[in-house]
């Protein structure tokens, strides 16, 4: 499929009431068409994995059409510059957690960026690193939970970051990972308690929210039935 085809149909499915939907939401973009993230995943099958037409989606700098480029690219074609090319472009918490999610989750630079864009000071960059965190706890259950250990001193250190995106995608990450297993569960409820001290609003938030899920007798269940 070519790009133009792909552009007519985006424009053809245009929603203008979903668009207001989602400004509530706050997903926003100078070019939007209110395409919904369940019309667009059949279609992305329908396409089929194409990683130049992804970077060709992405250039337009449509919203539906970048949702579309995380969906279709190929992540073993993805390089370290395409990755820090586009994290720069982010400009919604939906186009950020559905390509991290999506595809730079499935790339071999994924851990990398997870603890690089942590330090970044660019807000939807510094989420895109806890977002990682959250999909490769999620997506990665082969890989050893040593690696997930090493993300909590990042989680620690940025619980105090007040912005909203990135306090959700923090707490987002401590939740995930403390969800994955026996061991990290234990560990993820000292972290959430020694956050819990921090003379901070958001740490706070973030602290006791993850505690609620992290101590669920119903989530806990699961967790020690995966044992």
């Amino acid at each position: 499929m070519e790009l133009e085809q792909v552009l007519k149909w985006i424009k053809s499915n245009a929603n203008p009431k979903a668009v207001e939907g989602m400004a509530r939401f706050a997903i926003s973009s100078p070019i939007i068409y209110g395409v919904t993230i369940n019309k667009l995943r059949p279609f992305a099958k329908l396409i089929g994995k194409n990683h130049r037409l992804s970077l060709e989606l992405w250039k337009t700098k449509i919203h539906e059409a970048r949702l579309l480029a995380t969906m279709i690219d190929e992540p073993d074609k993805v390089t370290e510059k395409q990755m820090e090319k586009w994290v720069k472009e982010f400009k919604s918490w939906d186009i950020c957690d559905q390509c991290c999610s999506n595809l730079f989750d499935k790339t071999s630079f994924a851990y990398q960026k997870a603890f690089e864009w942590s330090e970044r000071e660019e807000e939807f960059v510094k989420r895109a690193g806890f977002v990682l965190m959250a999909t490769l706890s999620i997506h990665n259950k082969k890989d050893d939970d040593k690696e997930f250990e090493k993300f909590f001193p990042i989680i620690i250190r940025e619980a105090t970051d007040e912005r909203n995106f990135v306090r959700k995608a923090v707490n987002w990450a401590l939740r995930q990972i403390g969800k994955r297993s026996v061991f990290l569960n234990q560990k993820a409820i000292e972290v959430a308690n020694q956050i819990l001290t921090i003379d901070s609003k958001s740490a706070k938030w973030i602290a006791k929210d993850a505690l609620k899920e992290l101590t669920n007798e119903k989530i806990l269940r699961r967790i020690f039935a995966r044992k």
